[in-house]
């Protein structure tokens, strides 16, 4: 049968060692001289070790007692650590947090796990939703956080990142070889109206696919090779390239992700919640597969004017 080490024993350990002697380890502890007494005389007897040399008034560990010394010191911050993150304040309680539908994929999911892995009784409310709406409900006090894609950042926004906004289609798709070429975007998206401005700009005949406000519908679009549209770098869903157009395609610029946090205290668990988020989206995707694009021999050969065809 195995035999467990008595942690206010271990306890014990640590108190009379850190304060040299029985009588200051016992003020530490709100115990006892005797009690605390006891307890190392019971740890002794059940390893059957002398773990303390008594010299001039002085508890000195004995080499047994700073080999257990060393497993105590761990063994007792594993276990307050366990309690701080099971019964703490800072602990318990929901976390709303907004963030917009295209940059869900693949970092919130990455950070939601850590987060549960150490605060298993903290519950993050998550909603996929438009920067506008989530900064609309924001100002309402309908969220702790939120998350939005927006050329600036507006009072109170953090800056967490600024990637390219890069055309992207279905995996060894050929949408893009379409002539007007077919879009797939949200009513709401940021990135609609920039895209837009670019392909009339370079006079690329387009057209829209989607009218409405489905993620999925657009996503199953796109991954049906039925129509391409515009993504932040390296935020990419599975199934979807890069479309690399070698300068035929438009740039559509840069847009930033930002933070806002409406400062309501919850304890260290949404502190440890802004550094993951922090550090998921400040450091870009290795991951690009781009699609080769050539546009120069359609764009040459028409002669009509650049227009929006639906």
């Amino acid at each position: 049968m195995p035999r467990n080490l008595d942690l206010t024993a271990l306890r014990a350990l640590v108190a009379v060692t850190d304060a040299g002697g029985v009588t200051r380890a016992a003020g530490l502890l709100n115990l006892t001289q005797s009690a605390v007494s006891m307890q190392i005389k019971r740890l002794e007897e059940s390893l059957d070790k002398e773990l303390f040399a008594r010299a001039q008034k002085r508890l000195t560990p004995t080499v047994e007692g700073e080999l257990l010394l060393h497993y105590a010191r761990r063994m007792l911050q594993l276990n307050d650590e366990a309690l701080t993150r099971l019964t703490d304040s800072g602990c318990g309680g929901d976390i709303r947090l907004g963030v917009p539908h295209d940059i869900v994929y693949p970092a919130i999911p990455q950070v939601l796990q850590r987060i549960a892995a150490v605060y298993p009784c903290m519950r993050v409310n998550l909603v996929a939703c438009f920067t506008p709406l989530l900064k609309e409900e924001f100002a309402k006090g309908e969220y702790d956080l939120i998350l939005t894609t927006e050329e600036a950042p507006s009072d109170g926004g953090e800056i967490l990142a600024e990637r390219p906004l890069v055309w992207v289609g279905a995996n060894g798709g050929t949408a893009w070889r379409k002539q007007p070429l077919r879009l797939g975007f949200e009513d709401s998206c940021r990135f609609r109206p920039v895209a837009i401005a670019a392909l009339d700009r370079a006079e690329i005949p387009w057209e829209m696919g989607f009218s409405g406000r489905s993620l999925d519908s657009i996503q199953s679009m796109i991954l049906a090779d039925l129509a391409i549209s515009a993504r932040m770098r390296g935020l990419l869903p599975e199934g979807m390239d890069e479309i690399g157009s070698n300068g035929v395609l438009p740039d559509l610029g840069t847009m930033r992700i930002c933070l806002y946090d409406a400062g309501i205290e919850k304890g260290e668990a949404i502190d440890r919640l802004k550094e993951e988020i922090v550090s998921a989206y400040s450091v870009p995707s290795a991951k690009t597969t781009t699609l080769p694009v050539d546009f120069r021999a359609r764009r040459s050969s028409s002669a009509s004017p650049a227009r929006a065809s639906g």
